[in-house]
């Protein structure tokens, strides 16, 4: 079960339910691309049609962000349990070392994906890293490197759109069962960036101690927790006033 919030799928699931369908992507043959989905990644599908495809032809979108809930409210229509994207990394990570499964991590500032795949081995000392690799997503050879790797999952944190973009381009040459958008994952996974406190997070603050955090995200944020809300508002007067439903559409 999906609904739609401003033109883009979010699934239905819980984390459960989204680790049950790793598994089963992870014995079938070919390339499953799960993207995460808050309201700024949403806000920049706006302007971008090629986002907005490449978003709804994926295996599997979560909602990423409390502002979806706010979302889902309004225009009437569920989504899932709130599932963070650094979250999902990190049982995704869990999942594929009870399961044997090998993982690239791909992206972010030099050195950054490194310290994260250190972490992630910390915590799951029998989690098998295939690789990991700044680099760019227009690299000749990049793809080369991750099918030479053997690596089944590929985490991939080049920022949106660039991330979701590489993997479209390239789902049918990576021999990866699975890959995941994660943006700024690897910085909360190697604590390059800290987390806000856990009752910030479960508060929806989050967005709060990011803007305190690193100022220089203002513009993100508001666009998050401004820009979208007003966004979602308009769309359900715009139904209102047509006299439409907003329910998955």
């Amino acid at each position: 079960m999906a609904s739609v919030i401003l033109s883009v799928r979010i699934d239905d699931l819980s984390m459960d339910e989204i680790l049950l369908k790793v598994r089963t992507y992870l014995v079938e043959n070919r390339l499953h691309h799960i993207v995460p989905v808050n309201p700024e990644f949403i806000m920049a599908t706006r302007n971008d049609p090629d986002l907005v495809r490449i978003v709804n032809e994926s295996d599997l979108t979560t909602p990423d962000g409390v502002g979806l809930k706010f979302a889902a409210k309004i225009l009437k229509v569920k989504v899932g349990a709130r599932v963070h994207g650094v979250d999902l990394a990190w049982q995704i990570a869990k999942l594929a070392a009870a399961d044997g499964h090998s993982m690239f991590l791909l992206g972010a500032a030099e050195g950054v994906a490194a310290k994260a795949a250190e972490r992630l081995k910390e915590a799951y000392p029998s989690l098998k890293i295939a690789g990991t690799y700044s680099g760019n997503p227009d690299e000749e050879g990049l793809v080369d490197r991750i099918n030479g790797s053997g690596a089944d999952i590929l985490l991939v944190a080049f920022g949106v759109p660039k991330q979701e973009k590489f993997v479209y381009r390239n789902k049918n040459s990576l021999k990866t069962k699975v890959a995941m958008s994660v943006g700024g994952s690897f910085d909360f996974i190697a604590g390059v960036v800290p987390r806000a406190p856990g009752w910030m997070r479960a508060a929806g603050l989050e967005w709060l101690y990011r803007l305190i955090r690193q100022p220089e995200r203002f513009n993100r944020i508001i666009t998050a927790t401004v820009r979208f809300p007003v966004a979602v508002l308009a769309h359900r007067a715009g139904h209102t006033r047509n006299g439409t439903s907003t329910e998955h559409a």
